[in-house]
């Protein structure tokens, strides 16, 4: 039950503080495209079964690879993807939250 609370909390809490925080003249616009964030889950549909409760995303699903993580990260610095690179990076933070509490 807290895992699901930490994870959901931080996708979509964390995008609002950050929006609240670093973009309040466009928060609401900062917020909603960091939620889109979310879109990359579409990877999900590829696995089988599409859902498996413990089950690291990280490196399981192709864009949860170790190799786009590096990209997520990149976007946050030109101003043009910084929102969408922050929504991805904090989306892959709240999956390796999961990862991270499923271990230990």
């Amino acid at each position: 039950m807290y895992q699901s609370i930490i994870h959901y909390g931080i996708h979509f809490l964390l995008p609002l503080a950050v929006a609240l925080y670093f973009f309040k003249p466009q928060w609401k616009k900062a917020y909603i495209i960091m939620i889109l964030g979310m879109l990359i889950d579409l990877d999900h549909l590829l696995a089988n079964p599409i859902f498996e409760a413990n089950r690291c995303s990280i490196n399981f699903h192709p864009l949860h690879s170790y190799y786009l993580i590096p990209l997520y990260v990149f976007l946050v610095f030109p101003k043009k993807t910084r929102w969408i690179g922050l929504g991805l990076c904090i989306h892959i933070l709240a999956d390796a939250a999961d990862c991270w509490m499923m271990k230990g």
